[in-house]
């Protein structure tokens, strides 16, 4: 009987360390996160303190003259975030849904590993790629096009540069693919045999029977998907860099270039020779960070939602 007490005293002492690792290592990420908000902010400050709210609303970026304002940049993350988004999730739940519900095993098998080896190559080579091949190929093809029969919309006004926002979005969407395509066909692979056995059995079509008891199902999964395909994109640097021309003004025109905020602080953060200029960088960092904050956290929210409505409907 005491030979049983101790071992089971062991087994307890045990758990109990082990929740106490697991606690520590958890801590560990929130403290590194706190810290490093705190950190940002302190060398934000002298910029906080001199520009304030102007900060958001300025266009003016000029480092001679001491003057800073970070919209042309907020500008153009959102919108070639939230275009790469539009071009890439029907790409990707397509992907998915060619993988796990049309192909055989076979080709299934080729095509998933070929996407996954796109989220493989890193993000100087699609820049490379993005700068020698698709940008040229907009600027002699595509861009002249859009600008010839469909100049007098403000979206496709202006001289086909090639390297622009299109190019931004364009490379963002081929980067962020292969996120919303590998966690789309893994909760598309979660959902329950028997719900398609179902929707079969009565008759419906393939495409009914995804669009009845495949999506629905699946649908939190793939927005949490798409959400994280664009916390990936707001902070890409370098390919988009290298590809949508880098001019602080904000244009209506997909084909003017732009700049984003990951692109600043890489091009002008080594150069920074003054403290205000150093500090509006640094601003620049810690809205960037907030912005992806508040994506993850609002994702979380809605996939929350979303879960609960499910749950509802299914009582």
């Amino acid at each position: 009987m005491p030979e049983k007490t101790f071992k089971r005293n062991d087994l307890l002492k045990g758990d109990y360390i082990f929740r106490l690792c697991t606690l520590l290592f958890a801590s560990v990420i929130l403290v590194i996160l706190v810290v490093i908000v705190w950190q940002m902010t302190k060398e934000s400050l002298p910029a906080i303190r001199k520009f304030r709210w102007d900060f958001l609303v300025s266009s003016d970026w000029n480092p001679v003259d001491g003057k800073f304002g970070a919209l042309p940049y907020i500008y153009g993350s959102v919108v070639s975030s939230i275009l790469a988004i539009i071009i890439a999730t029907p790409l990707g739940v397509a992907t998915a849904l060619f993988i796990t519900e049309i192909s055989s095993r076979r080709i299934g098998r080729v095509i998933s590993s070929l996407v996954e080896l796109l989220a493989a190559i890193p993000s100087v080579i699609y820049g490379l790629w993005g700068i020698f091949v698709m940008a040229p190929w907009l600027q002699q093809t595509i861009q002249p096009w859009l600008s010839d029969h469909l100049g007098s919309i403000p979206f496709f006004a202006g001289a086909p540069y090639g390297v622009s926002m299109m190019a931004g979005a364009l490379i963002l969407s081929i980067m962020i693919l292969p996120i919303i395509a590998a966690i789309s066909w893994e909760v598309i692979l979660a959902v329950p045999q028997s719900q398609r056995e179902a929707a079969i059995a009565l008759g419906a079509t393939k495409w009914e029977m995804i669009r009845i008891s495949v999506l629905p199902y699946a649908k939190s999964g793939i927005l949490g998907a798409v959400i994280l395909g664009l916390g990936r994109a707001i902070g890409e640097t370098m390919a988009v860099t290298m590809v949508i021309g880098n001019n602080p003004q904000i244009s209506l025109s997909l084909l003017a270039p732009a700049y984003t905020m990951p692109s600043v602080i890489a091009n002008e953060f080594a150069e920074a020779t003054s403290t205000l200029h150093y500090s509006a960088l640094m601003e620049i960092g810690l809205l960037l960070l907030g912005i992806t904050l508040l994506v993850n956290i609002f994702a979380r929210l809605l996939i929350a939602s979303i879960s609960r409505k499910q749950k509802g409907g299914v009582h």
